[in-house]
């Protein structure tokens, strides 16, 4: 394999393994928020555990995520080199605007956050973690504006050697993609961080750690789980007629439409065949295509072939019938897990063990429908970098050998597994070996410290 195809292959290990810690910081941080003010408005000790817990998890996963993203800024330097000198006067400059808001507010708050609670008043520590919470929304908005750049530019205008120069800087933050990606984004967080919620207590139950904390933390996991799903149908039914404006080759790739046609029907599943251009062992709705796509039973979907350059289509179709496989499971069980509580008055003992174990086997299920979307997103964008401007073989290294490329490759490979299993165990062994160092009678005073008692 040469340069092009490992630099790939190792952006694509970068991103798949990063992407997992900030899709939790992101919801993650206002699901502690939440958890905070509850516990300042009741006084519940129930509450003040599950904020202490979580904030622990939250600040596990956030230097997770800093650390793996600081990997992938030096890639831009080492394998493509092309990216930066092509489009970095629109790249460094979003980027430079996430580290200078998002990331400060971040860094400055944290502290306040983990380490504040019994040095502050109660104002100032919901203030501080509801601040750390706006600078992960705020993260993710300059990043998705960026990544909604490259599939959708405008804004912009390229000079005779290829440089790319910003034009409006509303238009290339603002692009026709970026609302329904970062709102797809933001809702694909909030599932993945109500499944860690659910599936976590669960795992608590069947080991029987369960606290005070436990119950409230599965209603309100559940509870947001069964609301943000029927959300994201529609976001994702939005951005798929989004995809279809703009990115018309994608949607051709996703659905395995390989010629023009009306009256398409929907593939749920198959095996695509690009030498043949059809997709073998299909099984199909008739008319349910056009339908979903264009909200018209007549409905013309442009084909594979109308195309000059067409990303390839089988990693695109599987990963998106992956996601929306995923989505649909999420559907049924957080809507039969939330009845199922709530018949048992929100007790999560009295629930089956073989539920409480579709919880915990479903902890990290968010990872998997959000890493298919991106691997939908990123690969349907193919041959291109930056849409229809950057191809990606004008940007990769010319000077780094291939050699060098596959070695890094594989260090990385076996440095992510070991953080991914480490982060992994730490997440069970603190789930089965939870604080019991606030008194059952606790309460918070008006102050918002602990008093004597709790201490």
């Amino acid at each position: 394999m040469d340069a092009l195809i490992l630099s790939r292959i190792q952006f694509a290990v970068n991103i798949s393994f990063h992407i997992l810690f900030p899709v939790i910081t992101i919801a993650l941080s206002w699901f502690v928020v939440y958890f905070r003010y509850k516990a300042g408005k009741t006084g519940d000790s129930g509450w003040l555990q599950a904020y202490r817990f979580w904030t622990k998890v939250f600040a596990v996963t956030f230097a997770m995520g800093v650390v793996s993203g600081v990997t992938m800024s030096f890639q831009f330097g080492t394998n493509w080199p092309g990216f930066m000198e092509r489009a970095g006067n629109v790249a460094g400059p979003l980027l430079g605007y996430e580290v200078l808001t998002a990331f400060f507010l971040e860094a400055g708050f944290l502290g306040i956050m983990l380490f504040g609670r019994e040095r502050v008043s109660q104002r100032v520590h919901m203030t501080a973690s509801t601040i750390v919470a706006v600078g992960t929304s705020i993260s993710a908005f300059w990043i998705l504006a960026l990544n909604s750049w490259m599939q959708t530019p405008q804004g912009h205008w390229v000079d005779s050697d290829g440089i790319i120069h910003v034009a409006d800087w509303l238009q290339v933050v603002f692009t026709p993609s970026f609302p329904y990606r970062f709102v797809h984004m933001m809702l694909a967080s909030v599932l993945t961080v109500s499944f860690l919620l659910i599936g976590l207590s669960a795992w608590q139950v069947l080991k029987k750690t369960a606290h005070s904390a436990t119950a409230n933390v599965m209603k309100t996991g559940l509870t947001a789980a069964a609301v943000t799903i029927v959300l994201q149908i529609f976001a994702g039914d939005a951005h798929g007629l989004n995809t279809k404006e703009y990115q018309p080759a994608k949607l051709a790739a996703i659905e395995g439409v390989w010629h023009t046609e009306k009256n398409v029907p929907l593939t749920l599943i198959g095996w695509p065949n690009e030498q043949t251009q059809q997709t073998d062992y299909a099984v199909k709705v008739p008319y349910l295509g056009s339908l979903i796509l264009t909200h018209s039973m007549d409905g013309e979907i442009k084909g594979l072939s109308e195309f000059e350059h067409a990303p390839p289509v089988a990693p695109v179709f599987f990963s998106f019938r992956i996601m929306v496989g995923v989505g649909m499971l999420m559907l049924l069980v957080s809507w039969y897990g939330w009845y199922r509580l709530r018949k048992q008055r929100w007790q999560p003992q009295a629930l089956p063990h073989w539920l409480l174990y579709t919880f915990a086997g479903m902890t990290f299920i968010g990872w998997v429908g959000t890493l298919a979307g991106w691997y939908v997103t990123e690969i349907g964008r193919q041959p291109f970098l930056v849409q229809d401007i950057l191809p990606i073989s004008e940007a990769v290294t010319k000077v780094v050998p291939a050699g060098d490329v596959g070695l890094t490759l594989v260090m990385y490979i076996v440095l992510y597994a070991a953080m991914l299993l480490s982060y992994l165990m730490v997440l069970k062994y603190m789930a089965e070996h939870p604080e019991h160092d606030i008194h059952p009678k606790g309460h918070l005073n008006t102050a918002g410290r602990l008093n004597a008692e709790e201490k």
